[in-house]
């Protein structure tokens, strides 16, 4: 079964300045040449970058040469937007993408490396045969959620005031790391993700996302100790 990676950047970005590629830790490319680092190394059919930022453009096109599986596809401006639905995007996805199957990923993910995408990938194909229809990442949450409209916690179970944390509800937050699913599914329901998605678990050290400036610094941090 073939597969594509799709890995989205776009220019513009509001909460964290150039965030695709300033520099992190050692790489003047930043997050987008670790990124494509990290998937040069991927068994996969192709990489297809998808962006309308010129500074994306220029650092990918440095690894055209020795990425041969790498596809620049330049993004229509429309698409781009901070106001673009992500509904739009998705649906442009299966234009682009040649393979039956789609693993869409995002720079903003620094720990997640070569050797968590090919475990991801396998547990996909696994995850075909025992019926579930695509996979998705996420960190389990199980701490106190408290609802100001309720006053209350949220995620209780049973009536104990204060339970143990490991006797709450267990939740998942969607970590935007991986999505693997197939391109039928883009096509048919307008989606990244089916009708019953595995649940890719991670921890916090691999789910960290860069969405604020204060995450960036927390991620280089993390990575120069853990990575570099």
């Amino acid at each position: 079964m073939s597969i594509s990676v799709f890995l989205p950047t776009r220019k513009g970005s509001e909460r964290v300045k150039n965030k695709n590629t300033r520099k992190f830790s050692n790489f003047d490319g930043g997050l987008l040449e670790l990124k494509l680092k990290q998937l040069a190394k991927l068994d996969v059919d192709e990489v297809v970058l998808s962006t309308n930022d010129e500074e994306s453009l220029a650092v990918a096109r440095n690894f055209e040469s020795d990425f041969p599986k790498l596809k620049i596809e330049v993004r229509p401006d429309a698409l781009a937007l901070s106001t673009t639905s992500l509904s739009d995007l998705i649906a442009y996805v299966p234009n682009i993408i040649n393979s039956e199957h789609v693993l869409w990923t995002h720079v903003t993910s620094p720990m997640v490396d070569t050797e968590i995408y090919s475990d991801s990938i396998k547990t996909y194909y696994e995850g075909l045969e025992k019926g579930f229809d695509s996979l998705m990442s996420v960190t389990g949450f199980q701490n106190f959620l408290w609802k100001k409209e309720r006053n209350d916690i949220i995620n209780r179970i049973g009536d104990e005031r204060w339970p143990k944390t490991q006797d709450l509800e267990m939740l998942y937050e969607i970590n935007s790391a991986v999505f693997i699913t197939p391109k039928e599914i883009y096509k048919k329901n307008g989606d990244r993700v089916g009708k019953n998605p595995y649940l890719f678990e991670m921890n916090k050290f691999t789910s960290l996302d860069v969405d604020w400036e204060e995450d960036f610094k927390i991620a280089e941090a993390v990575y120069d100790k853990f990575k570099g």
